[in-house]
């Protein structure tokens, strides 16, 4: 199976810390993978690395769209990345509140839209059309992520598990390759949590989404995860699959030691 990112030697300073420090990462299609590590591995810092948000300092970030010549996508703007393919939910929830669900997926539907100024100043059937089926497209995805019935209700007044479903529903709304998601149980209850895995599954077997995950609930990376990386202080220090990682005694060090103990 292809890799769909290359990420090779990627190095991010700030001033005189460096947060990366030489890391390699790869993603096949179709793949489901997690990047654990402690808080302050570097983990978040290498999602605004390949996302746009920040510029390495070091590296390359390659993607290769299924049926599409490989792409070096250092330096590029975050809306640039999105076009291409690459999608992402965020560690703290980043709806628009006061907006209905179905609106902040029409939102994130937005750079698949062909609509300029003028067509929306004119409003003629062209513009009229696509209007209608940026409507049904997103009211499409909401069915698939299970919020079609909270349509029409703003997003701050959803249940906290159904806002993080939101944030997914509105990244998938882009038409990804591969979704990025940023600690997607964090704060979630068992069920809510359960919920999240079986959803995580249906988009990668319905819509051939790869997915890499940042997520510190070990039970939910182990039972998603077909590999895993490993990140401590900017490093990647291990790889392999779950049953690997779970064996590798520098990870048991670094991290699941910790959980361990605590």
């Amino acid at each position: 199976m292809e890799n769909i990112l290359e990420v090779k030697n990627l190095s991010m300073d700030f001033g005189g810390l460096r947060a990366l420090d030489q890391v390699d990462i790869d993603i096949r299609e179709r793949e489901i993978v997690a990047l654990i590590g402690p808080n302050g591995a570097g983990k978040t810092t290498f999602f605004n690395c390949i996302t746009g948000i920040y510029d390495p300092s070091r590296g390359d970030v390659f993607v290769s769209p299924p049926g599409r010549k490989q792409k070096r996508i250092n330096g590029l703007k975050p809306n640039l990345v999105t076009e291409i393919g690459l999608a992402r939910t965020f560690q703290n929830i980043r709806l628009f509140s006061n907006m209905t669900v179905l609106e902040n997926v029409m939102i994130g539907r937005h750079c698949r839209s062909h609509s300029r100024i003028l067509g929306a100043v004119l409003r003629g059937r062209k513009t009229l059309d696509e209007e209608k089926q940026l409507v049904n497209i997103s009211y499409e995805i909401l069915e698939k992520i299970g919020l079609a019935n909270f349509v029409n209700d703003l997003a701050k007044n959803l249940p906290y598990g159904a806002q993080r479903r939101l944030e997914i529903a509105r990244a998938m709304a882009t038409e990804p390759f591969l979704l990025l998601l940023d600690e997607p149980a964090a704060g979630m209850n068992p069920q809510e949590t359960a919920e999240l895995t079986e959803l995580i599954f249906k988009i990668r077997d319905e819509e051939k989404i790869s997915i890499l995950l940042i997520e510190h609930d070990m039970k939910l990376v182990m039972s998603l995860s077909e590999r895993i990386f490993v990140m401590d202080y900017g490093k990647k220090i291990a790889q392999g699959t779950p049953e690997e990682i779970k064996r590798n005694p520098a990870v048991i060090k670094a991290y699941l030691g910790e959980e361990t103990d605590a």
